[in-house]
Order: structure tokens, then sequence, then C-alpha cells
């Protein structure tokens, strides 16, 4: 998921603890996933149990306690065993600790949680409000390994990559067998649905140097038509018309303009609908909450261009997965590429690893990796270091990380409470 919080905060408000914890022993909990002997190998996996994002020393030095584990289902898991009496908790995306209500109702002493990535809906975020439970993550690490993903994933299903390679690896060889079902990105009409300013940025920026020039691009939000001011030639020149449909009220930093959508000649749709039935490509990067789950079901997919590509590297509960599939297989979609599952690790009966379209073909799922990366894994390590250790010295937090400041929401991006 990429995303760009940008509301303005005052100092007060980014206070993080009422008083030093260094005078005292804190209990940090980490949930993070098992590397194994990749991780023993690779000491940039940072995100990794045994790699510990770099902090056990720094933290143990300081008298702290620091229990790691990727142990999180259940009563009897490490999550849930130190989880009461933790005063930190930090997760990862990739291998979330699902905070519900009734687990932060037994935390008695939690008062931070740290998501070291991007992403905190696995954290229940309005029982974190209720309890004044603050919650950050480390906004912006992910956002360049994320638009390369994107990218990657739409030429992998456009190109009808997956099926050729496989047919290479099982010896065979019919170019057409692969060729009747690949095309050129060129000239396709694009849909950012719900896209951050930070990801439309870098995605049209990994779209340049293939100078491509892509027929639309068409957003959900207007807001995000700000980046015009400082864009407007490179969007012009690679994106012709810029479609959006929606109003969400923004910040005083990032606001929409009228000046802002003339400079890219864009045309506005009113439904959700209308705008997906013109888009040959969809892109889903935009926060899980309850205004965006399930947001892509059956009867919005009935709209989509017969034949349409559709990418998720928000959150897979974005998409509801019985019904992507169905309309893969109906060739409705041509194909279908992700990182994200509704439940993480995804079972292994999970609909999503076998699907197909009627050629064999449009799955594009992997695992939950394309923001963890190891340059994004040196951004979150460092980040989460830098929130604690605000934290830990009463100094403000950083306010692009702060989701839950003191007892309220400090950002919209997870709904416009």
């Amino acid at each position: 998921m990429l995303r760009l919080l940008s509301r303005p905060l005052t100092v007060s408000k980014l206070r993080t603890n009422q008083f030093s914890s260094f005078t005292r022993n804190m209990k940090v909990l980490a949930i993070l996933y098992r590397g194994e002997e990749a991780a023993r190998q690779e000491p940039r996996l940072l995100g990794t149990v045994e790699n510990e994002l770099g902090l056990r020393q720094w933290l143990e030095s300081q008298g702290h306690e620091f229990i790691v584990s990727d142990s999180k289902e259940g009563p009897d898991s490490v999550f849930q065993k130190n989880l009461a009496d933790a005063e930190v908790l930090i997760t990862t995306p990739f291998h979330p600790g699902y905070l519900t209500r009734d687990l932060i109702e037994k935390a008695k002493n939690l008062k931070i949680c740290i998501t070291a990535g991007v992403g905190s809906d696995h954290v229940d975020l309005n029982a974190a409000v209720d309890h004044k439970i603050q919650v950050l993550e480390v906004s912006g690490s992910n956002v360049v390994s994320v638009a390369e993903h994107v990218i990657m994933s739409i030429l992998l299903l456009v190109r009808n990559f997956i099926p050729a390679h496989e047919m290479i690896e099982r010896g065979d060889w019919q170019v057409s067998d692969v060729a009747r079902n690949a095309f050129d990105l060129e000239g396709k009409v694009r849909k950012l649905e719900n896209a951050s300013l930070a990801s439309l940025t870098q995605i049209i920026r990994s779209l340049v140097p293939l100078e491509l020039v892509v027929s639309d691009i068409v957003f959900f939000n207007d807001w995000y038509l700000s980046i015009a001011r400082n864009s407007s030639t490179m969007i012009m020149r690679h994106c012709p018309n810029v479609c959006s449909v929606g109003y969400h009220p923004s910040s005083s930093v990032i606001h929409p303009t009228l000046e802002a959508g003339k400079a890219v000649n864009a045309r506005r749709v009113e439904d959700l609908k209308d705008l997906v039935s013109q888009c040959d490509v969809v892109t889903v990067n935009c926060p899980l909450h309850e205004g965006t789950r399930g947001l892509v079901n059956a009867d919005l997919l009935k709209h989509f261009k017969k034949g349409s590509w559709l990418v998720n590297t928000a959150r897979g509960a974005i998409c509801n997965k019985e019904d992507v599939a169905a309309a893969l297989a109906s060739g409705q979609l041509a194909g279908y590429s992700g990182d994200v599952w509704d439940v993480q690790p995804a079972p292994v009966d999970h609909v999503w690893r076998q699907m197909k379209n009627p050629l064999g073909g449009g799955n594009g799922m992997v695992p939950h990796y394309s923001g963890t990366t190891l340059d994004a894994q040196a951004r979150y390590a460092k980040g989460t270091r830098s929130i604690l250790e605000n934290y830990l010295s009463d100094k403000p937090q950083e306010p692009q990380n702060i989701i839950i400041g003191l007892g309220k929401y400090e950002t919209k991006a997870y709904g416009q409470r």
C-alpha cells in the first residue's frame, strides 16, 4: 500500500509520552516474519525474527525487555501471551499481528503500536482511539518499492509474461499460445483507485523512462491532482487525459484546485462504475477501512471493461476474493496481480493461489513482499527506531507517521473521520 500523510500537527499533539521511559524498564513486543536460512545468510533482511529490525542491542543496553516472534495466532501464541504487559507493540504488514478490540482491552499496559512499514489496518484503530493507544507507521518507507512492483505487475499481466515463462519451464515452445493474449501497454487507459500523491508521483516517474503514452490516468480523489503543480509537463506527455471521480476533504498542505485539474486536462467522472468501465488497467493503492473493504466486488467487476487487468498492492480485503476469481475465470478480467491477501499468511487453499483466466494465465499473485525489499527494510527499520527514540525520550513524532494520536485520529487516510 502506498500513502503519503500530510496533516500538519502542532508540537503538543506530537508528544508521544507523558514522561521519559529512560528511567524504567519497558517491554517491547515485536511480531515479525521468520526468515530462517535466508535471514541468516542475508543480514539486510532486517524485518525478520532473526535480524529483529536491528533493535535488540540498542533496546537491551537501556534495560528494556525485547521479545521477538512470528507466533501470532491463538491464545497460546507469543503475541497474545506477552501482549498483556507489553508497553510497545511493533508489527509488520507482511506478517501482521492482528490487534483486535478484544486483545486491546486485555493489553492494559499498551501505550503505542508501531507498524514497521506502511499500513496499520491490522490494528483495530477505533479501539486504539477509545483506549488512547497511539498508532504510528513509517510513512513513505515503501513508496518506491511498491510503485515499482505496480509497474512490474502491469507489464507482467499485459504482456502475458507468466504463461510464457511457464511454457519455457515445461519444455514447450508455441509462440501463438502466449502471443494471442499479449498486448502493448501504450495507449491503454489507466485508473489509480484512491491512489495517494506519493504513489501517483512514483508510478508516473517509473513510466517516464519507458517512454509510454498512456491515454488516460483516472483518479478516484480530486485532491491528488495537486501533483500537477510540479509535474504537469510530465503527466501531459505520458498521460494526455486525466480523469477523476469523487472528492474527499484534504488538509491545508495538499488540496484540490481547479487550476491543477486544468493543468493536466482533467475530466471528471461522477460515478465509480462509469469510471472503471473506461479503464484497461486498474490499480488499487488505498488504505483498508470501512469504506474500502469489499469495494471491488461482483457488482463493480461487471462494470469493468471485459478483458481488463486489475492490480492490487493495497490490501487484499479491498477486493472480494471469490468475486475476483470468478471474474478472472469468466474472462471479465484478463488478469489479476498483487501481493496482498485478505489473511496473511494466505491459506494453502486460498482461491487466489490457483485461479486462471480462460486461456490458463492471468494470475500474477505473489507473497506480500512489494514493500519489503532490502532497500525498504532499511528504511522501515530506521524509521521504527526513530519512532522508538522519540517515544523513549518524550520528543515529538514526525507528523506524517501518526495514525492515532492521544485518543483521536490524526489522519483521514483510514476514512474521512
